[in-house]
């Protein structure tokens, strides 16, 4: 590795470390340095700081790895809700290592981080399936995959896989939740995980959880945050792009905590300081705990320094450790080691009245007590495993075969330990059966499980589960849904011993598959048929609403046409009215502001005579004094307007409409008598 990418390694981890955002002031600290991490950190922690780096605490023996603290020390300052601080040696010891290459080791323990060892620590993991207002769990082993979580959806709510939509993932990991081969334990859930289904119906819905995100990016959220142990409220209103580490700027501000300092409750799982509020899968309104773990570590640092640590024997008496007060000076000291615990024959401890959580048990201690290669169990109750197994098209059908275990059987270890570890037994129980198993060593647990068989199969099953002696036990019941009287029912068609040998169980497995598949290709042809059936009635009526369609969009054109002509008509019927009237209007006008016609026996009159484009003649008297604009009227008063017609005088011709109108008939010659000529306007 170059020098150069050493110094980019060591930058990050320092900016990781203390918060420090401005690329240019972490550089200087470990300029100032000489790239020594240990002693950047040194210039850049307080003074109160100062016990974090006491070598003098002498820690306890290293505790138990707690799944509750590991996830803490690797949340970069975001804790669970509910995180109870419980202050105690293996609590300090955590939190005062007792060197600094320690205390480096775990502060920089947040940078590289194993999402795959971390949820390996897991048993189960259990998720709150939110759809149509309703909440079903489900419990997954951590190396399940995406496929069988919509498997084990399905069984509860019906929908099926190629229209379950699921919402609610970390959005650094919602890519890698969309593919079905991608396990559990390799996207950062929790314990526990609320996810929110939607059924992708045939109206055509999509899946808009990236397009909210957007939307959620204009938005003004209500962050609610307290601040322990204060108990002092305060609000912020962020928008939705402001990131996490911009928001514990603003709360250094109001708290005086430094960043680094910062321990938050409430933030969904996966988020880190470069996340932002939108993206985090927050409400709109939400609530915060923020406490100072700078105050914390003193205090119980205080508490370790103060206090002695005394571990009494659960089985011993108070009198008893009156009489050891000489204990912490005795010479002797006891190096032998403690006996061993003998290994659990109860796979499901005693009253277990839960079927989900005892099949969850089952599978974790079998894995313990017998170790790997060991089947793979279905997880969940014996009614989901049946509907994964036997409520499915033919094609999909498998066989469910139900593993009865009895710690107390002389059968169980080498039944275990050699048949159910064959890599050929695991690899047909995988490929042909659901395999659900259940422990039949308490009584309570028996008859819980008999009730089962009897609601989900029949009471024939139950009775032959019961009637499995103790020295047959381990024993396989292989269950497939079969024709019975004209319906479809599940039955338990073989049984399958403790007392067998590895080739006699791989091959009563592999013929009772065979003939299960042999049963299973007449309800295959018929579900062949009534597909082609389906399809010939489903393009038929594909065929048919084409039809229509075409049908309603011609009739749809013909309508339209229809209605647009009778608009044209009623705008050119519009349009003539609206001429009409403008014409009237106008011969109105000229009507009215013809003079008098003169008497024929007056002197100085002018008769004029109007030839129409139609041959006739039009005659008035007007006085020598009237005006051009007077005969004009005249024409015009008789429905000739002059923006239409021309009037032209005979000789020589002139076209009087293009002479002023105010000179009189005298000046133009218009006397005593003259006929002039009506021409139409092209």
């Amino acid at each position: 590795m170059s020098d150069n990418q050493d110094k980019e390694e060591t930058l990050a981890s320092f900016q990781t470390i203390t918060g420090i955002d401005d690329v240019g002031e972490a550089f200087s600290h470990l300029e100032a340095s000489n790239w020594d991490l240990m002693e950047a950190l040194k210039r850049v922690m307080p003074q109160e700081d100062a016990p974090v780096f006491n070598t003098n605490i002498q820690p306890p023996e290293p505790p138990a790895p707690d799944p509750v603290a590991v996830a803490l020390s690797n949340s970069n300052g975001f804790r669970p809700f509910n995180y109870d601080e419980m202050p105690g040696p293996s609590q300090s010891a955590r939190m005062f290592p007792p060197s600094q290459s320690q205390l480096l080791a775990q502060l920089t323990s947040s940078i590289n981080l194993d999402p795959t060892k971390q949820n390996n620590n897991q048993n189960v993991i259990k998720f709150n399936i939110h759809f149509n207002q309703q909440l079903y769990q489900i419990c997954m082993p951590p190396n399940a995959t995406i496929e069988q979580l919509k498997r084990k959806i399905f069984d509860v709510t019906s929908v099926p896989q190629c229209r379950q939509a699921i919402r609610g993932w970390q959005p650094s990991r919602a890519s890698e939740a969309q593919q079905p081969s991608t396990q559990l334990c390799n996207l950062d859930l929790s314990p526990e995980n609320d996810l929110i289904l939607i059924d992708l119906t045939d109206d055509g819905f999509m899946d808009t959880e990236q397009d909210e995100v957007t939307q959620r990016m204009d938005k003004v959220f209500n962050l609610k945050i307290v601040q322990q142990p204060e108990g002092r409220e305060f609000s912020l209103n962020p928008s939705g792009q402001t990131t996490i580490q911009e928001l514990k700027t603003n709360v250094y501000y109001i708290t005086n905590i430094q960043v680094r300092h910062q321990e938050w409750t409430g933030w969904p799982s996966g988020c880190n300081n470069d996340t932002n509020i939108a993206q985090s899968g927050i409400e709109e309104t939400h609530s915060f705990v923020v406490r100072n773990m700078a105050n914390r570590a003193q205090n119980n640092a205080n508490l370790h320094a103060n206090t002695e640590v005394v571990i009494l024997d659960s089985e011993s008496s108070a009198d008893e450790f009156e009489d050891a007060t000489d204990f912490n000076n005795s010479e002797y000291i006891f190096s032998d080691s403690p006996p061993v615990q003998p290994l659990n024959r109860h796979l499901i401890p005693n009253n277990t009245n839960d079927e989900t959580s005892g099949s969850s048990q089952f599978v974790e201690n079998y894995r313990q007590r017998f170790g790997e290669p060991f089947p793979d169990f279905f997880v969940g109750s014996l009614d989901n495993a049946l509907r994964l197994a036997c409520h499915k098209p033919a094609k999909e059908r498998k066989l469910l075969a139900i593993y009865l275990h009895h710690g107390e059987s002389i059968l169980t270890n080498v039944f275990c330990d050699h048949l159910m570890k064959d890599e050929a037994i695991i690899q047909t129980f995988k490929e042909n059966f659901v395999l659900y198993g259940w422990d039949m060593t308490y009584e309570s647990n028996k008859d819980m499980f008999l009730s089962s068989l009897t609601a989900c199969i029949n009471s024939n099953a139950s009775l032959t589960a019961r009637n499995i002696k103790l020295d047959k036990l381990p024993a396989i019941m292989l269950v497939g849904k079969s024709r019975l009287m004209g319906r479809q029912t599940c039955e338990v068609l073989s049984v399958i011993h403790g007392n067998i040998g590895l080739g006699d169980l791989q091959s009563r497995l592999i013929e009772t598959t065979v003939l299960y598949e042999e049963q299973l290709q007449g309800e295959i042809r018929e579900e062949d048929e009534r597909a082609a059936r389906d399809q010939v009635k489903a393009e038929q009526d594909m065929a048919y609403e084409a039809t229509l369609q075409a049908d309603m969009a011609k009739d749809a054109a013909k309508r339209q046409k229809e209605a647009a002509q009778a608009a044209e008509r009623k705008r050119i019927e519009s349009e003539r009215a609206e001429e009409d009237a403008r014409r009237e209007s106008i011969r109105l006008v000229a009507s009215q502001s013809l003079p008098p016609e003169p008497a024929e026996h007056e002197a100085n009159i002018s008769k004029i005579r109007v030839r129409k484009p139609t041959g006739d003649h039009l005659e008035r008297r007007f006085s020598i004094y009237h005006t051009l604009q007077d005969l004009l009227n005249f024409v015009a008063a008789n429905g000739f307007l002059i923006d239409e017609y021309k009037v032209f005088s005979g000789w020589p011709r002139r076209d009087l409409t293009a002479i002023d109108g105010s000179q009189t008939l005298e000046s133009l010659k218009l006397y005593p008598q003259e006929t002039v000529i009506l021409e139409e306007r092209f």
